[in-house]
């Protein structure tokens, strides 16, 4: 059964965000793997948590790093095949980005990401 995340509460009762490229790489997961979108979701925060990074603030260079030496392995730990591959072409799909796409976006399509909009 699909579950809506829930926005993270920061200090008081604030709420944290993912960052878009957070965001990018779970829906590309799902997407193209057997995994649900929690579950996408939650692999690409142990790869991030692994390499010390967190979900609300990584930037497309470092999900590029992790894509490239971390997730990998976290993907074939899930029976993902052709994970090698699948990264690599995430990898390359979040470089090209441009920061626009991921850092500047209308309070509108952030309000729709995090309350599910309307």
């Amino acid at each position: 059964m699909f579950q809506e995340s829930r926005p993270r509460l920061g200090p008081r009762g604030t709420v944290m965000p993912d960052s878009p490229a957070f965001d990018y790489v779970s829906r590309a997961l799902s997407d193209r793997t057997s995994l649900e979108a929690i579950e996408a979701r939650g692999t690409v925060r142990i790869a991030l948590k692994l390499a010390g990074l967190k979900a609300a603030a990584v930037t497309r260079e470092q999900m590029a790093v992790v894509l490239e030496r971390i997730m990998p392995g976290e993907l074939e730990k899930r029976g993902i095949s052709g994970a090698a591959s699948l990264c690599d072409r995430m990898k390359s799909e979040v470089v090209s980005l441009e920061r626009g796409d991921l850092a500047q976006q209308s309070p509108e399509s952030v309000f729709q990401r995090l309350g599910g909009g309307r």
